[in-house]
């Protein structure tokens, strides 16, 4: 009997492949990627040896380690190398020693001051020029060699020796303003051969020292000035001086003779009572014109200027005073 129907199920099997065609035919079963499972031999009662199962690939045998490591074995770590921390430096303490200014050494007129800190420090230096205005100054600092220009207005210096000045053969201008000077030594300004601004205003000068003869413009307006504390003549030989300021003084006479280089002459609030002649003009030549000298200020003297005409007549401006 089932001999009999294998044959009708061949037979319908080959009709339907003529019929059909190509189509009929199953789809390719794709192959299964590497060691996929057999479920034609695969046994479902089969016990699963869970003890041997080895889900990560190869085993590794762990019976080929030469060395075994055991507690308490493991070696100390060493101490960190003092090279792994920078170095402590300890700097003994010691006592300062006394300040003193050593006005003949060899840091002194350099980059160092006799204090033994640069004085830029403290000070502002640019280009040759020195300002140390209202630093606190209460005396002169020592300067580099190639000040041209030094600026030490409103402090409280009180005295300029001769030694502030030492090899300072560049200096041009000295502008000490609004100090307490009182005091200069007499040859304080004689090794300044380039000298050109002098400026004493608002101090306590009461005699001035000898003067350089390259000054152009000297200022000592606001001091305590007197007559007998400026020298004999001690203008006449600068030859290039152009601008003089001695107002606000105790003067009790123009400081003659003045030289002929002179534009600018401001004596005003003094205790002028009388001028010569000679004051302005040249008794001994009539026809003398001193041209340059075309501001002077005489107001706030006790001089009365309508009796001295003869005294500026030579003069191509009246002075200003009292007339």
């Amino acid at each position: 009997m089932f001999h009999g129907n294998n044959k009708v199920c061949w037979s319908l099997m080959v009709w339907a492949l003529v019929f059909l065609g190509p189509s009929a035919k199953a789809a390719p079963v794709d192959e299964p990627e590497d060691d996929g499972f057999d479920l034609e031999n695969y046994d479902l009662n089969a016990v699963t040896d869970w003890e041997n199962l080895n889900i990560y690939g190869d085993n590794y045998d762990y019976d080929d380690l030469d060395e075994k490591i055991e507690v308490g074995t493991l070696a100390p770590e060493s101490p960190p190398s003092s090279e792994d921390y920078d170095e402590e430096v300890t700097l003994a303490t010691q006592t300062p020693a006394p300040v003193t200014l050593d006005f003949k050494g060899p840091g002194l007129f350099g980059p160092e001051s006799g204090l033994g800190m640069p004085i830029c420090l403290l000070c502002t230096c640019v280009s040759g020029s020195v300002y140390c205005d209202d630093v606190g100054l209460e005396q002169m600092p020592p300067l580099p060699k190639d000040t041209t220009h030094f600026y030490g207005r409103f402090n409280n210096i009180r005295h300029i020796k001769s030694s502030d000045f030492l090899n300072l053969n560049k200096l041009q201008s000295i502008d000490l303003t609004e100090n307490q000077i009182s005091e200069m030594d007499e040859d304080v300004f004689q090794s300044l051969k380039q000298l050109q601004e002098l400026l004493l205003a608002h101090n306590n000068l009461k005699m001035l020292p000898l003067l350089p003869n390259t000054l152009k413009r000297v200022d000592l307006r606001s001091n305590q000035l007197i007559s007998r504390g400026v020298h004999l003549e001690g203008f006449k030989d600068m030859e290039q001086l152009e601008f003089l300021y001695l107002s606000n003084n105790n003067l009790d006479y123009v400081p003659t003779p003045l030289p002929l280089s002179l534009r600018v002459l401001h004596l005003q609030n003094n205790n002028i009572q009388v001028l010569h002649e000679d004051t302005f003009c040249n008794s001994h030549d009539l026809n003398f014109i001193r041209r340059n000298l075309e501001d002077i200020r005489l107001d706030g003297n006790p001089v009365d200027l309508n009796l001295f005409a003869q005294a500026y007549i030579c003069l191509p401006r009246l002075p200003v005073g009292n007339h």
